[in-house]
C-alpha cells in the first residue's frame, strides 16, 4: 500500500508516518521504481502501536524502547514495567502541578469585586513583586 493508504488505515498523518520513519521509530519501507514508498501489514501494525503509545503521551524514545523490546519476545518485560510507571509517575506529577495551577487560578478569579481596571486585585495580584 502507498502513504496514503496506509496514513488513512492507521489515522496517522503522511507528514507524521515520514517522520517516525526519519527518526528511526518505522523501518525505510520498499521503493517502487517511481519512488513510491509501499507498505505492509507489519507497518499497519506498528503505526497503530506507535499511535496508541502517542495518546498516552509516551515520549518517542521509549517508544523505540518498546518497539525495540518486542523483536525479543523471550525477554523479561521489566523494560516495559518500567517505561509504563515512569511514564504515569510523569502524569501524576502533571496532574499534581495541574491542581496547583487549578487552585491559584480560582483564587485569582473569585478575588476582584471591581469593575474597573485601576482597582483589578487580580492585576494587582500579578503585578506583586
Amino acid at each position: 500500500m502507498i502513504i496514503s493508504e496506509l496514513a488513512t488505515i492507521t489515522k496517522v498523518s503522511a507528514k507524521t508516518i515520514r517522520y517516525y520513519e526519519q527518526v528511526g521509530l518505522l523501518s525505510a519501507p520498499l521503493r517502487a521504481d517511481n519512488g513510491y514508498r509501499h507498505y505492509q501489514l507489519k507497518d499497519v501494525e506498528t503505526l497503530v502501536f506507535i499511535r496508541r503509545c502517542r495518546e498516552l503521551n509516551i515520549t518517542i524514545d521509549d517508544i523505540k524502547r518498546l518497539v525495540d523490546v518486542q523483536h525479543s519476545p523471550k525477554n523479561s518485560c521489566a523494560v516495559v514495567d518500567n517505561i509504563i510507571a515512569e511514564q504515569l509517575a510523569r502524569i501524576q506529577q502533571t496532574q499534581r502541578e495541574l491542581a496547583k495551577l487549578e487552585k491559584s487560578l480560582t483564587t485569582l478569579a473569585t478575588s476582584c469585586k471591581s469593575h474597573q481596571v485601576e482597582d483589578c486585585s487580580i492585576l494587582h495580584q500579578l503585578n506583586a513583586p
